[in-house]
């Protein structure tokens, strides 16, 4: 098949889970043969990168028109270009799937959660989601949910029904400790904090709940954001020395992170299935987890949750635990993974789904 993959910044993955989905996915693709473009934005470098073509094209640098502006004009690209099918990533991007659709090329729509629900977005750009939400039962081909609590809610709120497919996660722990090194963290010793570094995803609630635990481990808050800066000043806003914050790790780096951590707090509230909770569990990582459905529904009991008002007690729980309770939950969290989230069933999944859409 000629595939086209149109809505993330692009790849070699270096943002966020959409990212990582687009490279894992594509390139897992292309070593069955297909021929896979991914559109990229215009600060990335390249043109073939481990066998998927990269198709850059420009964008606006705003932090409300960046994604849909750049694929608007990967749209008409690939309108240019027909593959045989395009898998569309952001619910926001619902409105342009419906050209390409009615020009044969079958489209699948990846939603994600429900985004409007971020507290970055303004109320023109809230509506704008949920305007996309409706759009989504009209204009692709499919819709695809990673998290059976947002497939149910496309099905209950309008009555569209999606196709679930999971993300993934590589399993098993990278032996490695050099970035842990030069972060002046050692195996073991310090808890992981991994998301962009939003309000809605709580790094600053999580620095000051650790903040409140006698312990001489470290606190690792790993992220970044491109259109958050008062609020990152925020939580960097600290003289707490227990606490580090290296802004946005990727590769081996972050495997190591996840591989040897303590324990990995995972405090996001919107969205659906959250990339970094399901590596952190695929690293065998202890798991402590905000209690939505979304969260709940990936861990399945492999974990300790928390209320709000909560995590400061719960962490100090942790740190009591016996260590073979401890290590009783990390083994399942792994587990859990290996079971249902593997990326080559992932691959399997979206591949089937692909061809069958295909004039």
């Amino acid at each position: 098949m000629r595939i086209a993959i149109v809505g993330t910044r692009g790849i070699p993955a270096n943002y966020g889970g959409f990212e990582t989905f687009a490279e894992e996915l594509s390139t897992r693709l292309a070593e069955r043969g297909h021929q896979i473009t991914v559109y990229c934005r215009e600060a990335y470098a390249g043109g073939l990168y481990r066998g998927v073509s990269l198709q850059y094209l420009p964008t606006v640098r705003h932090k409300y028109f960046e994604t849909i502006a750049h694929t608007a004009v990967s749209t008409w690209h690939l309108l240019s270009h027909r593959p045989d099918v395009a898998l569309y990533c952001n619910g926001a991007n619902a409105i342009f799937t419906l050209l390409p659709r009615l020009m044969g090329v079958g489209v699948a729509l990846n939603v994600d959660g429900i985004e409007r629900k971020r507290k970055k977005w303004n109320r023109a750009a809230r509506l704008w989601y949920l305007v996309s939400e409706w759009l989504s039962k009209y204009c692709p081909t499919v819709v695809v949910t990673d998290a059976l609590t947002i497939q149910e809610y496309y099905r209950q709120r309008y009555g569209k029904e999606s196709v679930f497919i999971p993300y993934g996660a590589e399993v098993g722990k990278v032996d490695s400790v050099e970035a842990l090194a030069g972060l002046g963290l050692e195996p073991g010793l310090y808890f992981l904090y991994v998301s962009r570094l939003e309000p809605e995803n709580h790094p600053l609630e999580v620095r000051q709940a650790f903040e409140q635990v006698a312990t001489p481990m470290k606190l690792a808050l790993v992220g970044d954001a491109p259109y958050a800066q008062e609020y990152i000043r925020q939580v960097r806003d600290t003289s707490d020395t227990r606490i580090v914050m290296p802004g946005a790790i990727y590769g081996t780096g972050y495997g190591e992170l996840g591989s040897h951590c303590f324990a990995y707090i995972h405090a996001t509230e919107v969205g659906g299935t959250h990339p970094a909770l399901i590596e952190a569990m695929g690293r065998g990582a202890l798991v402590v987890y905000r209690n939505t459905p979304e969260n709940a529904e990936v861990v399945a009991g492999a974990g300790i949750a928390f209320e709000h008002g909560e995590l400061t007690a719960v962490l100090r729980h942790v740190l009591a635990m016996p260590e073979g309770e401890r290590e009783r939950l990390r083994r399942a969290a792994m587990e859990r993974v290996r079971a249902h989230y593997s990326w080559e069933a992932v691959t399997d999944a979206y591949e089937g789904l692909l061809k069958g859409m295909m004039k």
